[in-house]
């Protein structure tokens, strides 16, 4: 490892919230029943968009989830190049921890917070706020609501940051990259102006994520 790598990951000591996480990961004796309920309102959640017809909305939500694989499957890669800790750690009561800083219950939520999101939106794409696209607004503010979030959930000690250039104070990076990213997307998607071209975005992400997951999992990473 270079001495740059060395410097911007730190000692490699895995951190406590990291072990914790690693103990927990997977493991099927967390499973709770209300795992089966949540899935069920995430199905009829789609089910009321594919009723509508609404496929932009589902390509939109669809977008805003598989931003969110990438970003945890770069996450998980992220802690095994370090040997110290990912960027983000989920610990606590959860159902089931998927990925170090990925529980069953995040993407229950993320799989219709891009619908949820998209649905705030002004029906005019071109409408400015304070001369600013409304698009752009509407991306800013949601991301600052989720940091918000986390940062509660951080001070909770049950979800965790380790690193100094992700981590309170310093918050633009998470902003921007850990939400700014799925809100553009999901909005994107949104905006495109057929179902073909929403639909091969959404299907181009899946590919990656597949093949990523199947890399990182083949040589352990996850």
């Amino acid at each position: 490892m270079t001495p740059l790598l060395s410097t911007l990951l730190g000692a490699l000591v895995p951190t406590d919230a990291a072990r914790e996480a690693l103990a927990m990961l997977r493991d099927p004796s967390h499973l709770h029943w209300y795992v089966v309920t949540f899935f069920g309102i995430v199905m009829y959640v789609y089910a009321n968009e594919v009723e509508r017809q609404r496929y932009d909305v589902i390509a939109a939500g669809l977008a805003f989830f598989l931003m969110d694989v990438l970003n945890e499957l770069v996450n998980s890669a992220w802690f095994h190049v370090s040997d110290r800790a990912p960027l983000w750690t989920v610990t606590g009561d959860t159902a089931y921890l998927i990925l170090i800083g990925w529980s069953i219950e995040i993407v229950f939520l993320f799989l219709i917070s891009g619908i949820e999101f998209v649905k705030f939106l002004p029906a005019d794409k071109n409408l400015r706020i304070l001369g600013i696209p409304n698009r752009w607004v509407f991306i800013t503010w949601w991301s600052c609501v989720c940091v918000f979030v986390e940062v509660l959930l951080h001070r909770a000690g049950i979800f965790h940051w380790a690193w100094w250039y992700w981590n309170e104070p310093l918050l633009l990076p998470i902003v921007v990259l850990g939400y700014g990213t799925f809100f553009w997307i999901a909005a994107t998607v949104f905006d495109m102006d057929s179902h073909r071209r929403r639909f091969t975005v959404v299907g181009a992400m899946a590919a990656v994520d597949l093949a990523l997951a199947m890399t990182f999992g083949a040589v352990g990473w996850l």
